[in-house]
């Protein structure tokens, strides 16, 4: 791709899923070859697709949780951008998109660790999951999404 600037944004929500304790989930991407890559449930947002539904729906894809297991708690006033790093534009959705713009939810887990199965959709994004320190997200994530993980914690931080 000679011109990511001229390709647009993925339209697509991000969750942060927080316990009883104030923790975190991430989980580890199956398709990063490259290390050890965590990440907060994320996803695209299908055409008419409500935000708040399309959270819920990712949601379950992602780790099993359905939404009898949560409750919304607020959504970032502002969509937040990240552009993919060279060496993946071309690679991802087709090719279609220079990277994502995202709201996130943050969303109270009101069930227990046996809840969580990563492999309630074929086939799963993550191979392991975990709780963690929200303060600990930006250092867990890939570079090219620190920033928009630093404007989530920052919004979320009182609410957590």
């Amino acid at each position: 791709m000679s011109d990511a600037s001229a390709l647009p944004y993925r339209p697509c929500v991000g969750i942060m899923l927080v316990n009883g304790d104030g923790l975190v989930f991430v989980g580890k991407r199956i398709d990063n070859k490259e290390g050890d890559a965590w990440q907060m449930p994320q996803g695209g947002v299908d055409e008419g697709e409500d935000l708040k539904r399309a959270a819920l729906r990712e949601l379950a894809e992602e780790t099993g949780v359905g939404e009898e297991l949560v409750t919304v708690i607020a959504q970032t006033r502002e969509e937040l951008l990240y552009d993919l790093p060279n060496k993946l534009v071309g690679k991802l959705w087709g090719g279609k998109y220079r990277g994502q713009r995202q709201f996130w939810f943050l969303i109270r887990f009101g069930g227990g660790d046996s809840d969580i199965k990563l492999d309630a959709h074929n086939p799963p994004e993550f191979n392991e999951w975990k709780w963690v320190a929200p303060d600990t997200l930006p250092d867990m994530i890939v570079p090219f999404k620190k920033r928009v993980y630093r404007a989530v914690l920052e919004e979320f931080h009182d609410l957590i």
